[in-house]
């Protein structure tokens, strides 16, 4: 068994806010859903899933309000999502924000998995729950994508828009609240959650990004994901696979055996943490790809080698099959005008 998805209480924070604007008593709500109010003040505490979909539920029926969600967006700001709101707002572009988004969110909540894919179009953030995992309320999703378009706003400005949202929830009696807020093409009771929007707008660079300030708030987030990654089986097999990819990409036999297990054993493990060890092994690579590419000492061939490709060209075109573009480029992006 996996320990349950736990949230920033900051999180947690916002929505009280939204309650209390409303005139409605949310350190009651607070205590009638299970939650600490002393916890809910220190400046790293951490909410159970449950908590806070049980909040969800008594804060909707006392609001009366089934687009609580899409308002409480408005009450998050950078601090709420600690170092990664700052590195937010430091990206130099949309897609570099997005890009930090699925890397870090875990910092936030690791209630669900998120993926930024090329499409037709341009892009999609899409975000589920992972297999077997407990299910957020409804408005809390909704508050996601919500907090997410409003951030693009930010940096873009009021006029901006995605070009289509979709939304595993039913279709609410009124949809206008989500009209108003999203300003795009939405389906309800879709196949998936995801937001999408054109290549051109989310490769836009952004006058105001700094990337230094984005790779000083990056080593906090890194910190704290080791913290909070310490005890699951995620955390071993990456650890495993830093150390022997330099000396070339390591079979899952081989790090089974590191790990004292048999091949089945760690296939189990990593699957009830909704994971495979091919895509961890991807995401491992991923990562530690675009953390080298920061580091102008650092050439091309070397990441290479320290990744566990054969060649350049390998990692070339593993590099473009996970960000659409060449490492070369990647770098290049990363250097303000």
């Amino acid at each position: 068994m996996t320990a349950e998805p736990t949230t920033l209480a900051s999180w947690t924070r916002a929505l009280r806010k939204q309650l209390e604007a409303l005139g409605l008593d949310s350190a009651a709500l607070c205590r009638a859903a299970g939650l600490e109010l002393s916890l809910l003040e220190a400046p790293n505490a951490r909410c159970t899933l449950s908590a806070t979909t049980r909040l969800w539920h008594l804060a909707v029926i006392a609001s009366g309000d089934p687009a609580l969600g899409l308002r409480t967006s408005q009450y998050v700001s950078p601090t709420t999502f600690h170092a990664l709101g700052y590195a937010l707002v430091a990206s130099s572009s949309l897609r570099e924000m997005f890009e930090r988004i699925v890397r870090y969110h875990r910092v936030v909540s690791d209630a669900l998995a998120l993926e930024l894919r090329e499409c037709t179009e341009g892009y999609e953030f899409c975000f589920w729950v992972p297999p077997g995992g407990p299910s957020p309320a409804a408005e809390a999703l909704d508050a996601f994508a919500a907090i997410y378009v409003r951030s693009c706003r930010n940096r873009l400005g009021r006029d901006f828009a995605p070009l289509a949202v979709h939304l595993q929830r039913p279709a609410p009696l009124d949809e206008q609240p989500w009209h108003q807020v999203f300003r795009a093409p939405l389906q309800f009771a879709a196949a998936q959650n995801l937001l999408r929007f054109s290549r051109e707008t989310f490769e836009q660079r952004l006058d105001d990004g700094n990337p230094e300030l984005a790779e000083h708030n990056e080593t906090v987030l890194e910190r704290t994901l080791d913290q909070l990654q310490a005890d699951t089986w995620r955390s071993r097999v990456r650890a495993c696979l830093q150390a022997q990819l330099p000396a070339g990409e390591p079979s899952a036999e081989r790090i089974a055996q590191t790990l004292h297990l048999s091949l089945r054993s760690l296939q189990r493990h990593l699957a009830q943490e909704g994971l495979s060890y091919d895509r961890l092994l991807a995401e491992t690579r991923q990562q530690l790809a675009l953390r080298h590419l920061r580091d102008p000492r650092c050439s091309i061939s070397e990441i290479a080698y320290l990744l566990g490709f054969a060649d350049t060209s390998s990692f070339s075109r593993a590099f473009k099959r996970w960000t659409g573009e060449a490492p070369s480029q990647y770098r290049e992006r990363q250097v303000r005008p």
